[in-house]
């Protein structure tokens, strides 16, 4: 009889930093683009364009990971941005980058590529 390998506990330190994707529903949604507009020039011009969210247990501690990106002057381009949610902790809002090269890098990490932005002008 072959032995079944062992499984990971989920949210021990090595977890798998990929995430499960996970439906945006209108609530999380409003988490996503409130906690973003925080950090935007113009907040109330926001445009959002595609967003992707995943779930996962990384070091003991669930978390929803959120890619997307936002059009807040105007103009044509959108500027993506990468942020978490911490549904432990009353749906806490972290905006880890926007508009940073490591957005792009850091959303494939976590197995939410985004389709290729054109860069704002």
């Amino acid at each position: 009889m072959a032995a079944t390998p062992p499984v990971e506990p989920i949210g021990s330190p090595s977890s798998n930093p990929l995430v499960d994707l996970i439906p945006i529903s209108l609530a999380l949604e409003e988490i996503i683009t409130a906690g973003v507009r925080q950090h935007l020039k113009n907040p109330i011009a926001a445009k959002f364009g595609t967003m992707l969210a995943g779930e996962r247990s990384l070091n003991g501690r669930h978390e929803i990971v959120v890619c997307g990106s936002v059009d807040d002057k105007g103009s044509p381009g959108n500027e993506p941005f990468i942020g978490k949610i911490y549904p432990d902790a009353g749906n806490s809002f972290e905006l880890i980058a926007i508009n940073a090269v490591s957005v792009s890098g850091a959303c494939k990490a976590a197995g939410l590529a985004l389709p290729e932005l054109k860069p704002s002008s």
